[in-house]
């Protein structure tokens, strides 16, 4: 009977290893590391769609042409006709409320390298920050003191801030009771502010390394870069534009009626790369090194942010001062998919790790660095 009775306490055991193990996954502390194993998993496995982003391209002489501004111009355009492309670099955050929603984040350091990019690398002759929310700490009220978060007083000399009304966001909806997300409503707002004013946008984890000179001179309304060594899409991270572009005003109304909520990429990335074989003589396209390299696959993050030994940081930045700031020669920016790489690794950094810390990211950005910054 003892024997028994052992037997059965022992099976109960083992029923409740499965529940304890549940458990434990389950515990909040652990739920970063659960998501990015399985994250890691998904991303790596042999047939998983992440190879065919990061596989290996050569890019093409129309692309090439296009990165050095040799596209011809269409028959249609007449010389002289063409305006050069502003030199205003537009960035857009804060359209959802920290305050409310925490998750939506604050304007941070990130975002500040970012911004200084514009002013170093790319050497912005404008810099226009659009606004709903920005104060540090968060208020209940849209547009309460900007200057109260840390990072826009370090570049309020540098920036012009735009305010947008929660109204004005909200009117860019397919309908009022539409449930789309902030990042949708950028979307839009960010190809209105090309179509009227033209420039270059860029998304708060995008980082420009030199001057975009020779596409602001471009023959094509629009320049878009290709996301991934598949090309399976067309960025809207980055975007180069004259005002009045027919590609931006199709491209608008292709969000009309449409239900966001059920979607992530396909109006930002697809859609575009879609309108671009059907209309190939109104868009310019860049390889995917210009913009979009290394792409936003496991591998690649990795990539960007491992620890280099000392022999290897020298000889990235050795390489990168050799391609005027930027980690290929023919890269011009660089899309950090914060999306993906937040959790481990973006959020990490301060001004000392980026001084401090020798990754191919950091080593890109430091010179983004104001000189009192965090000393």
């Amino acid at each position: 009977m003892h024997c028994d009775m052992g037997f059965l306490r022992r099976r109960r055991i083992y029923y409740l290893v499965p529940f304890i193990f549940a458990l434990v996954l389950l515990s909040p502390p652990l739920w970063p590391s659960v998501r990015q194993f399985g994250d890691r998993v998904r991303q790596t496995l042999p047939f998983a769609y992440q190879w065919k982003v990061q596989q290996d391209f050569v890019p093409t002489q129309n692309e090439l042409d296009c990165l050095y501004g040799r596209t011809p111009r269409s028959s249609s355009v007449k010389d002289g006709e063409l305006d050069p492309i502003p030199n205003h670099v537009h960035f857009i955050y804060g359209l959802s409320n920290p305050y409310n929603k925490p998750s939506a984040g604050t304007f941070d350091f990130l975002c500040y390298l970012a911004i200084r990019s514009a002013i170093v690398g790319m050497k912005a002759e404008k810099i226009s920050l659009h606004y709903t929310y920005l104060a540090d700490p968060p208020s209940p009220e849209p547009n309460a003191s900007p200057l109260s978060n840390p990072w826009i007083r370090h570049l309020k000399d540098d920036i012009e801030l735009v305010y947008h009304s929660p109204e004005e966001t909200a009117a860019l909806k397919s309908s009022p009771d539409a449930t789309w997300q902030a990042a949708h409503v950028s979307d839009i707002l960010r190809l209105k502010l090309l179509q009227e004013q033209g420039g270059i946008y860029m998304d708060m984890d995008a980082f420009g390394f030199r001057p975009f000179t020779n596409l602001l001179k471009s023959s094509k309304d629009i320049i878009l870069g290709h996301e991934g060594g598949n090309r399976g899409g067309l960025c809207n991270a980055i975007m180069v534009a004259r005002k009045n572009s027919s590609f931006i005003a199709r491209w608008l109304r292709e969000y009309d009626g449409a239900d966001l909520s059920k979607e992530w990429n396909y109006h930002s990335v697809v859609l575009p790369k879609e309108m671009e074989l059907q209309h190939p003589d109104e868009v310019c396209t860049l390889p995917p090194n210009a913009f979009f390299w290394p792409t936003w696959t496991w591998n690649h993050i990795e990539f960007m942010h491992e620890q280099l030994s000392s022999d290897e940081a020298r000889k990235w930045a050795a390489e990168i001062d050799r391609n005027g700031g930027s980690l290929y020669e023919d890269q011009l920016a660089y899309h950090a998919w914060s999306q993906m790489a937040w959790e481990r690794h973006l959020s990490k950094l301060t001004p000392e790790v980026v001084r401090t810390r020798d990754t191919r990211f950091n080593i890109l950005v430091r010179d983004f660095l104001q000189d009192d910054l965090g000393r």
